[in-house]
């Protein structure tokens, strides 16, 4: 007969150190852990009473605090939330930056690993599956431009596959139209994809990458109905004699802006434009977004524009700061050459250099940000109801890797019943 082994009836903590079975609640290691763990949790918080407040670093929004509703994810979620609003987090950066520039005469890597892709990592289709984490932050190009990663990396680990990008910008377009309304998209294209040829001879992704870039561009205008607008953009930078892209930002110039409203201009009301004068004003100083992840502070020279759309020496242009998280509202007395009908906008950042010449043109513009679209449905089917004209820009990069919230259909559907409800008639 065997004999039966009765574990004791304590907890294996609480045996005597000589006991065989004794383990420690917490040993050295995970107790060190632990303690650093709260430390790194805890240090936002702490700061922020002290008055301290984070800096945005990347071309996204600070991560949010993770709600408990979200179970796991709660936790999960504490990680890059306390990452972004870690204090001095930007000297960090700096230093980190500079010390591998000074030692190795190359950049840190502030963000993700090796430059080659691994290869065979949970294949299932022949193919390797990438990882975010192994594309650099930001793509040093020739001449000193700079690229940010994730027009690489977005398109090589997307989180929706263009057949269901697609499918979500092709039923944004069925729900606006079938409440009456006309509907526009624009899709702000990628410096790299206007500029490849600054691009580096080889970088990471560069394969996957650029396939993903051409059927993007081969799919999308034609089967969703988006203005293209990469000929023109360089149609008027080699006009101009100089790139309509900043070398360090990521975004298009104030000439960039100012081509997009021309085109969207144009589109509702054909020879709308014809009239309008347009003139170099003020120049000021922009702080580029790129160079902040390499630890560098660094700005471009922005030249702004008047424009008259009745092609008089006033300048009907007006600026006013906004990232669009809360709804921008423009309105302008009616002038010749204005369109004169409400739009409604989604726009993200490059939209920003594109506002002043709205206003000049427009007499009544409301712009949103995507992803307020998709954080309450309700607010933004109310704010398109109040325009005959629906209007999207939205980034090439962001689209391409599926990473708008608002791609998703039931987003909507939900702004879609509110448009229905209010139709045009």
């Amino acid at each position: 007969m065997s004999r039966q082994t009765n574990l004791p009836p304590v907890h294996e903590a609480w045996l005597p150190r000589e006991h065989p079975l004794h383990r420690p609640r917490h040993g050295r290691r995970q107790l060190t852990a632990l303690v650093c763990a709260v430390l790194f949790c805890t240090a936002p918080l702490v700061s922020l009473v002290l008055g301290a407040r984070p800096t945005q670093l990347e071309n996204r929004p600070l991560a949010e605090f993770p709600s408990i509703t979200d179970g796991w994810g709660f936790f999960t979620g504490l990680s890059a939330w306390a990452t972004d609003h870690l204090p001095f987090r930007e000297q960090a950066v700096h230093s980190v930056d500079a010390i591998s520039r000074g030692l190795f005469g190359e950049p840190a890597r502030l963000s993700g690993g090796s430059h080659t892709p691994p290869v065979g990592a949970g294949q299932d289709d022949g193919k390797p599956q990438l990882d975010e984490t192994v594309f650099p932050p930001v793509i040093e190009g020739k001449g000193g431009w700079l690229f940010l990663g994730h027009d690489v990396s977005y398109r090589c680990v997307p989180k929706r596959s263009l057949d269901q990008v697609i499918a979500g910008l092709r039923r944004w377009r069925q729900v606006v139209e079938a409440s009456g309304r006309r509907f526009q998209l624009v899709i702000a294209p990628d410096k790299s994809t206007v500029y490849p040829e600054n691009m580096p001879d080889d970088y990471a992704g560069e394969d996957c990458s650029s396939r993903a870039r051409a059927e993007f561009w081969r799919r999308v205008p034609r089967e969703t109905g988006a203005l293209d607008m990469r000929a023109q953009l360089r149609a008027v930078a080699e006009r101009n004699q100089r790139p309509i892209y900043h070398d360090i930002d990521t975004h298009w110039t104030h000439e960039g802006g100012i081509t997009m409203v021309y085109q969207l201009a144009e589109r509702l009301e054909p020879g709308v434009t014809s009239g309008w004068k347009v003139r170099p004003s003020r120049q000021y100083p922009h702080s580029a977004d790129i160079p902040d992840l390499l630890g560098q502070d660094r700005t471009v020279p922005i030249q702004a524009y008047s424009l008259a759309p009745d092609g008089s020496d006033v300048d009907n242009t007006r600026f006013k700061p906004s990232d669009f998280h809360e709804p921008l509202h423009l309105a302008s007395p009616a002038k010749p050459g204005m369109v004169d009908r409400p739009v409604r906008m989604v726009g993200d950042s490059f939209t920003q250099f594109a506002s002043p010449y709205l206003a000049a043109t427009f007499t009544d513009v409301t712009i949103v940000h995507p992803d307020q679209v998709a954080v309450d449905p309700a607010a933004a089917g109310r704010l398109l109801a109040e325009g005959e004209v629906v209007t999207f820009e939205l980034s090439e990069r962001f689209v391409a890797g599926g990473r708008y919230p608002m791609l998703d259909a039931a987003v909507a559907d939900q702004v879609g019943a509110v448009l229905a409800a209010h139709p045009v008639r």
